[in-house]
């Protein structure tokens, strides 16, 4: 079996996976839209903490990577280069704590008043 049939076969078990229970779903009861947006948004809090949090730590490791090389290009530059790495992990660091965050109070709050 070629690898070509194998990938093809492996999406269409994942589609079919995935798309089975958007129809098995029940009709949605007339209160239901503050639902789907409580559940919309919990999901939208969830994907923007996995984006975040996986763009910050690779930015932070290649912040470290390129402080590491600065420092054995140039040894005596170490404290300057250090101060800055700091600095900047700590930027980094923080717009991830911005949208944990966030996603916090979309977890624990209704949105949009509701």
């Amino acid at each position: 079996m070629s690898t070509r049939s194998i990938l093809i076969a492996t999406l269409a078990i994942a589609a079919v996976g995935f798309g089975a229970p958007l129809h098995a779903q029940e009709t949605a009861p007339a209160g239901a839209a503050g639902n789907t947006l409580i559940q919309w948004s919990i999901i939208t809090a969830g994907f923007a903490l996995a984006f975040a949090a996986a763009f910050g730590a690779l930015a932070q490791g290649r912040s470290v990577s390129a402080a590491v090389e600065a420092i054995a290009r140039n040894p005596s530059a170490a404290n300057d280069v250090r101060g800055n790495l700091i600095l900047g992990l700590v930027l980094i660091e923080s717009l991830v704590i911005y949208v944990l965050l966030i996603s916090l109070i979309l977890f624990f709050l209704k949105p949009f008043g509701g």
